[in-house]
């Protein structure tokens, strides 16, 4: 399955995401399988979580069945049981391989409100001419410093979209990039700290981060969806 976070759905935490998703899953009456044991779960499996706060249009599960069902309706129930804003987008029946060993990488949207389209240009040159760009985050072993420029693919500069009519005239820089799944991970938060550590880009206002694509990368650079794969089958059980 692929589902969105929009909106104000994009704090949602991972856990309080596959919490409502199970509270779903009860309120649809899917058929669920269930793993053995003293406390059975239902066999639901995550791939590449975006990160608390950041909106996403593709994210994606699996899920385990105990009995074929539509995958059009499957998708429909779901996303009229979960909250607007947690949307299920899509959903097919897995056909064999890990879902997880077919997303390779992530294409991102950053806006950056009050930053000079111009002064992004600089930035990202810079960083595009290091061989390296060393960054630091904490993580659940404590801090790490790694390259966050190796795990980039891509990184362009798009034109900015003007306010609207009667708005006041605002600089909003755009950024869109593809950034390969590695070990430890390089998100949108780390692209920034590197163009800062190049260039001294500092956004004077949150950036606003949206995951639009995950899957394999072509020759081309273009993203294809996962679910690409498994696009002819006809029940999911």
């Amino acid at each position: 399955m692929r589902y969105a976070k929009r909106g104000p759905l994009r704090f949602t935490s991972h856990r309080d995401f596959a919490r409502a998703f199970e509270r779903a899953l009860r309120r649809a009456g899917v058929p669920m399988a269930f793993s053995q044991g003293f406390t059975p779960h239902p066999k639901i499996s995550y791939a590449s979580a975006a990160p608390t706060g950041v909106a996403s249009e593709a994210e994606y599960l699996e899920i385990g069945l105990r009995a074929e069902v539509d995958p059009g309706e499957l998708r429909a129930a779901l996303d009229a049981a979960l909250s607007p804003g947690l949307d299920v987008l899509d959903a097919v029946v897995a056909t064999g391989g890990s879902l997880a060993d077919r997303i390779e990488a992530s294409r991102w949207r950053i806006e950056l409100p009050e930053v000079d389209p111009a002064v992004l240009e600089r930035a990202v040159s810079a960083f595009l001419a290091a061989d390296e760009v060393r960054v630091e985050r904490m993580t659940k072993q404590g801090r790490r410093a790694f390259d966050a420029r190796a795990a980039v693919t891509s990184i362009d500069v798009m034109p900015a979209v003007g306010p609207p009519s009667g708005a006041p005239a605002v600089s909003c820089a755009i950024l869109e990039m593809v950034v390969r799944q590695v070990t430890p991970s390089v998100r949108p938060d780390d692209v920034l700290s590197g163009l800062r550590a190049v260039a001294d880009l500092e956004p004077p206002v949150p950036p606003r981060v949206i995951r639009l694509a995950q899957g394999t990368v072509t020759a081309h650079g273009a993203i294809v969806d996962p679910l690409e794969a498994d696009r002819d089958g006809a029940a999911i059980g």
